[in-house]
């Protein structure tokens, strides 16, 4: 089995450099790319600062956080991903914009790199159809924030090999996650299950049955839930968890899956959760 240590991850934000984080933690060589310089030092300055609270905490010592930091390269040039063995998209939640990176990774990667891509909710088979290696191509999606969740879903597109599947299913072990191989299907296990719960929880807040505060204090005490769906809405982004229950109503043609109003009326508002300061709570 291939013993993967260069990879690229595409993506700067918040899963991207989460992601990096965690490959570079686990000794691989990665470099993380985006399109501006900004962004990527932006990227690179989060995980700093994610690694520094870990010193401080003393969950890591300071030559752990050297040594990962030593394995992180950034940049803006896809012509850095050309000897990699692994490339990793981890672009916004927007099929198109995946399908055009898509195709830039699979236009410069040698041919024996596997591609691998972090959605929560579109078709494998359907990504890797727009490369000439669906045979390499399938889902590793890892869970926000990737440096402290410790599931991992691998997904096979209809034409993903044993080979690439092994070689990715052993690639996140090496990673310190739990790899847990779901079928192909519209959000996978995980958010298939709570994106449709954190939408009725909108719901109820629509409908007026309680304030926000008491229906996440509410789902905490009654079920255990260590975050309220509405906390967690923000967290997920209320852009991204749209266009999740989108997927989910187009892809099985139910009316069950039909996202809430109001959750359309704070993405058009601009209101999506932590990443810009205001969704169901306010941050600074």
């Amino acid at each position: 089995m291939v013993d993967i240590k260069n990879i690229a991850v595409i993506g700067a934000g918040i899963m991207g450099n989460g992601i990096t984080q965690v490959c570079a933690s686990a000794g691989v060589n990665v470099i993380m790319v985006d399109i501006s310089e900004a962004a990527v030092k932006r990227g690179l300055s989060t995980i700093t600062n994610n690694l520094a609270r870990l010193v401080k905490k003393e969950k890591i010592s300071a030559a752990n956080m050297e040594a990962a930091l030593a394995h992180i390269r950034i940049s803006t040039s896809y012509e850095d991903i050309v000897d990699k063995q692994v490339v990793i998209e981890s672009a916004t939640e927007n099929e198109e914009l995946k399908f055009k990176i898509i195709r830039q990774i699979d236009g410069l990667l040698n041919p024996q790199g596997n591609i691998v891509t972090n959605t929560s909710s579109i078709s494998i088979t359907k990504l890797a159809a727009v490369t000439q290696r669906p045979d390499r191509f399938m889902g590793m999606h890892f869970f926000n924030p990737p440096p402290l969740m410790e599931l991992i879903e691998l997904i096979r597109g209809m034409r993903t090999s044993d080979e690439c599947f092994e070689t990715i299913h052993q690639f996140a072990a090496k990673l310190g996650k739990i790899p847990i191989p779901v079928k192909n299907t519209p959000g996978f296990v995980v958010n298939r299950i709570i994106c449709p719960m954190i939408n009725e929880a909108i719901f109820a807040l629509q409908e007026g049955l309680a304030p926000a505060e008491q229906i996440d204090s509410a789902m905490k005490l009654g079920t255990n839930m260590p975050v309220g769906p509405l906390a967690l809405a923000d967290i997920i982004g209320l852009d991204t968890l749209l266009t999740i229950m989108e997927t989910f109503y187009h892809g099985f043609d139910d009316t069950k899956y039909r996202p809430v109003l109001l959750l359309k009326e704070m993405v058009e508002a601009g209101f999506l959760g932590r990443k810009t300061g205001r969704g169901f709570y306010t941050y600074e």
